[in-house]
């Protein structure tokens, strides 16, 4: 796209005449750089990120060892780490996080292709358009979740069930964010690709996959999240293995230290794998300046 409208810019300048002149003395304003009025939200930290949680746990933290928190209701962060250890010596930790991250990253692929798939062929036809997107705009006013009950009716409760749900909510999401991109490419692109006579291949790589990518990313962003809250669901639903079991089972025993284990590591691979994905963004949106720096 960039390279489209580089030739469009460089013909249009062989067409235009040098002004006759100086603009006016009073025609512009000039501001020194030192007294420039700063409106953006500042220059971004390395680690920024993590103070919101590190203050989190600060809290908690003191609250803990104030006597405030009362250990029955929420264990000490001291507590929740030797935990933590014991149950990563045991190995039971480990087991269970590998199952868990097996059923988010197969719902994950799964919901990702079929929504850029879906996403392409209603974004790119008139007929894959009126096929498509109303179905899955009804789709999206239903959740996920709330088809739990026929999903098991027709694939029971094991793990084609599981991946099931998880691609489905990120199917959706990457749908209706891609989608939305690739309808939203300005028309005037097409219309330059057009009168350059672009082959449909060259249109598609150098107009409608960088038109499409922002809602891309921000379809996989969410698609990601989507992918741990269903995976929070289903792993209480007859589940024998993964966090949620674990954590489920250690509510039979009163055993909030483990379930906040099981909690902690929700976030930790929640915010590791979106980071994943803002770092990639970051990478293939280069040319875009924007305010998250």
């Amino acid at each position: 796209m960039t390279d489209l409208l580089a030739k469009a810019r460089t013909d249009r300048a062989q067409t235009v005449e040098r002004p006759a002149g100086p603009p006016a003395a009073g025609g512009t304003a000039h501001v020194s750089k030192g007294t420039r009025r700063r409106l953006g939200p500042g220059r971004a930290l390395p680690f920024g990120r993590l103070i919101g949680p590190a203050i989190l746990v600060f809290v908690w933290w003191a609250a803990s060892t104030s006597g405030y928190l009362d250990p029955r209701i929420l264990s000490s962060p001291g507590t929740v780490f030797s935990t933590a250890v014991d149950l990563v010596a045991t190995g039971r930790l480990q087991d269970n996080v590998l199952i868990s991250l097996q059923r988010a990253g197969l719902g994950l692929f799964f919901g990702v292709s079929a929504g850029v798939v879906l996403a392409v062929a209603a974004g790119l036809s008139r007929g894959g358009e009126y096929l498509l997107d109303g179905p899955l705009q009804i789709k999206r006013a239903i959740p996920s979740l709330a088809m739990l009950p026929l999903l098991i009716l027709w694939l029971g409760i094991g793990e084609q069930m599981k991946v099931t749900v998880i691609a489905l909510g990120v199917a959706v999401n990457m749908y209706i964010n891609t989608y939305a991109s690739l309808t939203g490419i300005d028309s005037r692109y097409v219309e330059l690709a057009e009168g350059l006579d672009l082959s449909r291949a060259t249109f598609i790589r150098k107009v409608v996959v960088p038109g499409s990518l922002p809602g891309f990313f921000v379809g996989l962003r969410l698609g990601v999240t989507s992918s741990w809250l269903g995976l929070i669901v289903v792993e209480q639903i007859n589940a024998t293995s993964g966090i949620g079991y674990m954590m489920f089972q250690a509510q039979q025993y009163a055993q909030s230290d483990v379930i906040i284990v099981g909690l902690v590591a929700y976030g930790i691979f929640g915010f590791a794998s979106d980071a994943a994905v803002r770092a990639v963004e970051r990478k293939a949106l280069s040319w875009r300046r924007t305010l998250a720096g």
